[in-house]
């Protein structure tokens, strides 16, 4: 299984995992500092310290693994169709409500601020439409809805959708 990412993902990814690597010397330093303070099962430095490290080094796993396992895709889209980046103001007939969203990649995704994945619904079901289309989101085999493209602004990943973390 892999990620459609972009180089810019990447790049955001490996500054992180960069960044996390130079400070693991020092977690680990700390769970040894706080180790020396005694009984282990009432030293809460010690569990903090810990899950810190651990933590991180969790993080670190899941970067290796995305940078490894990526997809790089290119963020280029034709001028009048929807593409990586792009904010879609869209009119949803049935709640007779016009929202406007940006499609993004899967590690960026934030809904409540309208970052809409294109793996997503949603996103599969606008990506490459034009003003004026309307297209139908299958939300699962019980409930899908319509709605209609009303403008798309061209954008570029300016990079304040930041990785998103877990």
């Amino acid at each position: 299984m892999h990620d459609d990412l972009t180089k810019q993902d990447i790049a955001k990814m490996q500054a992180e995992l960069d960044e996390r690597n130079h400070l693991m010397p020092e977690l680990i330093e700390e769970v040894k500092r706080t180790r020396a303070f005694g009984d282990l099962s009432e030293n809460f430095e010690y569990k903090e310290a810990k899950r810190a490290k651990n933590r991180n080094g969790s993080r670190i796993r899941y970067l290796e693994n995305m940078i490894k396992s990526a997809h790089i895709i290119d963020s280029a889209s034709a001028a009048d169709e929807v593409g990586l980046y792009d904010k879609v103001e869209i009119y949803i007939p049935e709640d007779d409500e016009t929202q406007v969203i940006q499609v993004v990649t899967t590690i960026r995704t934030d809904p409540l601020k309208g970052l809409i994945s294109r793996e997503s619904p949603f996103g599969k079901a606008v990506v490459g439409k034009k003003v004026g289309d309307s297209f139908t989101v299958f939300v699962n085999d019980n409930y899908s809805y319509d709605a209609v493209i009303r403008s798309i602004t061209k954008s570029e990943d300016d990079g304040s959708a930041p990785i998103m973390q877990y």
